[in-house]
């Protein structure tokens, strides 16, 4: 029956005593598991599932002794799953999967269900190990526990399942080691239908056997990644002429790509990202006609782009980024008329100008080809390509005009050609497209009028035009018959300037002879390398005198203020000086945001060191406007969506993804190594996008080695903020980077509780990390943030086939409470890393951006 019925299962079923099937499935039915349903003793087959039942499963479900198939998979339904499932000897498909079912698996379920050919308990909560018993129903055809808490070896048997069609153990803690920790695998070669294996996402280690192209010929999903796999792959990989799906990412496999892969004719999908891959790409990848999606992105693999792999008509993404790839990109790479979704080739060394071709590409979503080497201009045929959303093209040597053919692009949402070599004008039109929300021109040689309408003119929009030095907005622009009086203006000016200085100096050093110098101002000289400054009186004229109404935030560094400099929208930080460390926390924060650049960080646009209206020191830093506020905002409350809500579980992901990645910067990958020191939600800004901002690095260290140490911190004292300073400080220990992962813990354990770590309720021993281990990881709804708790409620689509979703909502959950609590860990030692961390946050966002959770439906809810 599919006839959308709701409400609870009516009693009357019961009453039907020679029932043999009872099909409610892919309803809208709620309430508890009736257990009522258990005194039909004649059924045999009972389908609930794609519902919102909720509850547990009754006890009594054994009654059912004549029962064969038992489905209840996609639904709401939570507890301990009765032993007396795990004693009904008469199933024979056995289906719990997607739901909040807890419990350790039995060992000897294959002894109690010697009749059991397909068991489907993924996406739970299920502990213990792999039933050992499992492994010895030789009939057995499918084996589905992804997606749970199991952990331990894979047991033995598994050579001896002929009948096995589909393996899925990923998305647990199984594990194994050596070199021949993948040895299980060459057992599988005697299970000749398998057609679905998946050991992703454990803690599986070891060299990929020679032996897994002797896998079933009818083998088509194979998922491996997420674990510590590493060696090369096998050039036997091409035998499985079947596969249809490859997925070795996030693992440390080294080596080539074999060209053997070529021969895979089947393939849909090949993903190798983030692993140590490296040589050249096979040409023969360009075999794959029926390729949809190919990533291989985040690895060592150089050389050109085959044109071959213009033969990939069927692609609908391609991602080769982060890589060192060069050579010139061939026309033929962008004759791929079904690319919708995603091109990325950033984060190459690719060279020479961008193909007219480009705008053959006029379905897809997204170009990013930045941080190469592209030079030339960009080609009008851009306008061409009616379907892009994200068009990225910074850091290059592009130059030339920027094309008003891009007025075509009426879906563009982000254009960012920032550190390129651009000239001309901002082009007019595009003011005209409405859809745009992100504009980065930043770092060109662009001159003439900033644009005033549309993007250019909305605060709520992020448009950064800094570092063109020719731009002009308003009445400072160049008008012609005035440019000439100017130009002698600032002639006369300049002289003027020139004789004065000398006379001072002069007469500085006659006065100073004494003793044998000139002095310096020595603030002057610490700003040295530092962001163009800005006047005072400018920044009056910002906003409008520093009127209250542009007041946007305050605390005990000052005054944060809003202002509009050069036709853009501006943060003004005033810091007081009345305090005697505001000169070092300036200090601080131009020296730690001074080199890094990162799109999670903060910018410096402009600071000002200056006299005030009453002659007392100023000081100011000007920074990139966040029209959506701190986190803290978001999390205490006062922001909310125009519907009322607060901020979803995918946006939480990629606020603590997002500052993770900041952080990941600072500690890796920035030219020194910071160590932001006071890490919290109100140091966290969001832009119009809701990207997260990591800001104020008044206490920031920069950490030059081991032995050496550069502090630019405002302080002596303990550093950072209560609730959020990790226990070693409190010891004498000095700031490191595993201070900033703890701080970041607790972030994240806030942003998901909706807690403070100062919140009233944690006192006498209780702290906001000990309230979520205690309930971690069956009782998370007791820490949930309760608005963020119903709007998961409410999120479930039950019309979605189970094999669509990859991993239920509670076990992301888990993971991101499961880092938080890693990287809070009391000791440094115990912490994850913060790249860690980020990688881990990845893999769960991934999946919630391919999960029904994320479209929220407020009119509906069901029990979560």
């Amino acid at each position: 029956m599919q006839n959308q019925l709701s409400g609870r299962i009516p009693q009357e079923i019961s009453q039907l005593k020679q029932l043999r099937l009872l099909n409610l499935a892919k309803n809208q039915l709620s309430g508890d598991f009736p257990s009522s349903l258990t005194n039909i003793s004649s059924l045999v087959n009972l389908n609930l599932g794609t519902n919102s039942l909720s509850g547990t499963i009754p006890i009594e479900i054994s009654r059912l002794v004549n029962l064969k198939f038992l489905h209840l998979p996609i639904n709401n339904l939570s507890g301990k799953a009765p032993s007396s499932v795990y004693n009904m000897s008469s199933l024979v498909y056995l289906s719990l999967a997607s739901n909040s079912l807890w419990g350790e698996l039995p060992g000897d379920i294959g002894i109690k269900l010697p009749n059991l050919l397909e068991i489907d308990f993924c996406y739970n909560k299920f502990t213990g190990k792999i039933p050992w018993s499992l492994h010895n129903l030789t009939n057995i055809e499918h084996i589905h526990i992804g997606g749970n808490l199991l952990h331990g070896n894979i047991p033995p048997g598994l050579g001896m399942l002929p009948n096995l069609e589909m393996y899925h153990i990923g998305f647990n803690s199984i594990v194994s080691s050596g070199q021949r920790g993948l040895h299980f695998l060459e057992l599988l070669t005697n299970s000749t239908r398998l057609n679905f294996l998946a050991i992703n996402c454990n803690l599986l280690e070891g060299i990929i056997p020679k032996s897994v192209g002797n896998l079933s010929k009818v083998l088509t999903m194979l998922y491996m990644g997420g674990n510590n796999i590493y060696g090369t792959i096998p050039s036997s990989i091409g035998k499985l002429k079947a596969l249809e799906l490859l997925n070795m990412c996030y693992s440390s496999i080294s080596g080539e790509i074999p060209k053997e892969m070529g021969s895979l004719q089947e393939l849909r999908v090949l993903e190798l990202a983030n692993n140590m891959l490296s040589g050249q790409l096979p040409d023969s990848l360009g075999n794959l006609q029926l390729l949809t999606k190919i990533d291989l992105s985040k690895n060592k693999l150089v050389g050109r782009i085959p044109p071959t792999y213009g033969n990939l008509k069927s692609l609908t993404f391609m991602d080769l980024s982060d890589n060192k790839l060069n050579g010139r990109l061939s026309a033929d790479l962008f004759n791929l008329p079904r690319l919708s979704a995603f091109l990325n080739l950033s984060g190459n060394l690719l060279t020479g100008p961008l193909p007219l071709e480009i705008g053959l590409l006029k379905n897809v979503a997204v170009i990013n080809i930045s941080d190469n080497r592209l030079s030339g201009n960009i080609p009008d045929s851009i306008g061409q390509c009616k379907s892009l959303e994200r068009l990225l093209l910074s850091r290059n040597t592009l130059s030339d005009l920027i094309p008003d053919t891009l007025a075509s692009l009426k879906g563009l949402e982000v254009l960012d050609l920032s550190s390129n070599q651009l000239s001309g004008p901002i082009p007019s039109c595009l003011q005209n497209l409405q859809s745009l929300r992100i504009l980065n021109l930043s770092f060109n040689s662009l001159e003439g009028k900033i644009p005033t309408g549309g993007i250019f003119s909305d605060p709520s929009k992020s448009v950064d035009l800094g570092r063109n030095k020719n731009l002009c907005s308003g009445l400072s622009c160049d008008i012609p018959y005035r440019r000439k009086l100017t130009s002698l203006i600032i002639i006369i000016s300049v002289i003027t300037v020139v004789i004065t200085l000398g006379f001072s100096v002069g007469l500085i050093r006659y006065t100073r002879k004494g003793r044998g110098m000139m002095i310096k101002n020595p603030f002057d000289q610490s700003l040295k390398g530092q962001p163009k400054m800005i006047s005072y009186s400018e920044l009056c004229f910002a906003t409008d005198n520093f009127n209250e109404d542009n007041l946007i935030g305050r605390g005990s560094f000052g005054y944060v203020y809003k202002g509009v400099v050069q036709g853009a929208a501006m943060a003004v930080k005033v810091l007081n000086t009345a305090i005697t460390k505001s000169r070092k926390t300036f200090l601080a924060e131009c020296e730690a945001l001074r080199n890094v650049r990162h799109r999670n960080l903060i910018k410096i646009i402009s600071t000002c060191s200056s006299l005030d209206s009453k002659n007392q020191q100023f000081l100011a830093l000007i920074l990139e406007y966040m029209s959506n506020g701190s986190l803290y905002d978001w999390i205490s409350g006062k922001r909310r969506h125009k519907n009322g809500m607060t901020l979803s579980v995918l946006e939480r992901l990629r606020c603590v993804t997002g500052i993770a990645s900041a952080i990941d910067y600072l500690h890796n990958e920035s030219e020194v190594q910071i160590v932001h020191c006071d890490l919290k939600p109100s140091n966290v800004l969001l832009d119009a996008d809701m990207t997260p901002k990591v800001a104020d690095f008044g206490l920031a260290k920069l950490l030059l080695d081991s032995n050496s140490e550069v502090s630019v911190s405002s302080t002596h004292a303990l550093m950072g903020s209560i609730g959020y300073i990790p226990p070693e400080y409190g010891y004498g220990e000095k700031p490191s980077t595993a201070g900033d992962v703890y701080s970041y813990g607790i972030l994240v354990l806030e942003l998901f509780t909706g807690k403070s770590p100062t919140h009233e309720i944690f006192k006498g021993g209780v702290s906001l990390k000990t309230w979520v281990q205690d309930q971690f990881p069956s009782n998370l709804e007791q820490v949930l943030d309760n608005e963020l708790l119903q709007q998961l409620n409410n999120s479930w689509d039950h019309n979605v086939e189970y094999e669509s979703k990859p991993q239920s909502l509670r076990d992301c959950l888990i993971t991101i409470f499961g880092i938080g609590l890693s990287c809070a860990a009391r000791s440094p030692c115990e912490r994850i890393t913060i790249r860690d961390a980020l990688w881990k946050l990845k893999d769960v966002e991934k999946i919630l951006q391919k999960h029904e959770f994320v479209d929220v439906d407020y009119e509906n809810t069901h029990d979560w």
